[in-house]
C-alpha cells in the first residue's frame, strides 16, 4: 500500500504538478530542452534498470499485425486536421512550406530526435513500466498516459491542444500496449507530423497568434513544439 501510495504521489508531481508549474510561470517554459534532458535521463534509468528490457528501446517489436490498421487510422485523422486547417484558416495551408521550406525541412529531420522519441520515452516506455502498478494492466494504464500526454499540453494555453493531444497519445498509447515497440509508437508519431505539417502549415502542437484573429482566441496548429505560443 505504501509503495502505491508513494507511486500515485510520484505520478501526480511529474505528470500534473510540473505541467502547472510551467503553466504559471513558476518554471521556466523551455519544452524542447526540459524534452532532451528528460529523454537522455529516461534512457539512463530504463537502460540500468534489470526488470525492464531495453531492447525494447531500440527494435520494432512484432509490428505487421498493426501497421495497415494504424496507417489507415492516421492518413483518415490527417484527412481531417486538413480540412479543418482548410475551413477555419485556408491561409495557414501549406504556408511554412512554400514561405520557408527549408525551415520546414529542418524541423522533420530534428523532431524526431528532439521532441519525438523524448515524449515516446516518457508518456510510453517510462510509464508503462513505472506505473503498471499503480494502473494495472489493462485500458487503465494507456488512459492515464494519454492524459499525461495531452495535460501537459496546457503549457501552451489552449485547451483544444490538450483535448487533441489526449486523443492522439492514446493513439500512441495503444500502439505500444499492443506491440510492445517504441520504435513504432515513434514512427507513427513522425509520420503523423510530416503528413501534417504541410496540411496544418507547421508541426506544432501549440497555438500560434494569427493575423486577423483576435490574440484571445489563438489557433491550434497541429502536434509538436517549434513555434513559441507568444
Amino acid at each position: 500500500m505504501t509503495r502505491i501510495l508513494l507511486l500515485a504521489l510520484e505520478c501526480a508531481f511529474l505528470f500534473l504538478a510540473l505541467p502547472l508549474l510551467i503553466k504559471f510561470r513558476l518554471l521556466p517554459n523551455f519544452p524542447i530542452p526540459y524534452l532532451v534532458l528528460t529523454g537522455v535521463a529516461i534512457l539512463l534509468i530504463l537502460h540500468h534498470d534489470p526488470s525492464f528490457d531495453s531492447s525494447r528501446l531500440f527494435t520494432w517489436g512484432d509490428y505487421r499485425p498493426f501497421l495497415t490498421r494504424i496507417l489507415i487510422r492516421d492518413i483518415i485523422c490527417l484527412i481531417l486536421l486538413g480540412l479543418a486547417v482548410r475551413l477555419f484558416a485556408p491561409q495557414l495551408l501549406f504556408s511554412l512550406v512554400k514561405q520557408r521550406p527549408w525551415l520546414w525541412a529542418v524541423i522533420m529531420v530534428l523532431y524526431p530526435l528532439v521532441s519525438v522519441y523524448p515524449q515516446e520515452l516518457l508518456y510510453r516506455a517510462f510509464f508503462f513500466h513505472r506505473y503498471q502498478g499503480l494502473f494495472g494492466s489493462g485500458w487503465a494504464l494507456p488512459i492515464a498516459s494519454a492524459l499525461a500526454f495531452g495535460f501537459v499540453h496546457i503549457i501552451f494555453g489552449n485547451w483544444l491542444s490538450v483535448v487533441l493531444c489526449m486523443i492522439g497519445g492514446l493513439f500512441f498509447s495503444m500502439t505500444y500496449s499492443q506491440s510492445g515497440s517504441l520504435l513504432l509508437a515513434l514512427w507513427i508519431t513522425r509520420f503523423s507530423a510530416i503528413l501534417s505539417s504541410p496540411s496544418a502549415s507547421v508541426a506544432s502542437s501549440i497555438t500560434v497568434p494569427v493575423p486577423d484573429h483576435p490574440p484571445s482566441r489563438p489557433l491550434l496548429i497541429s502536434f509538436a513544439y517549434w513555434v513559441p505560443s507568444r
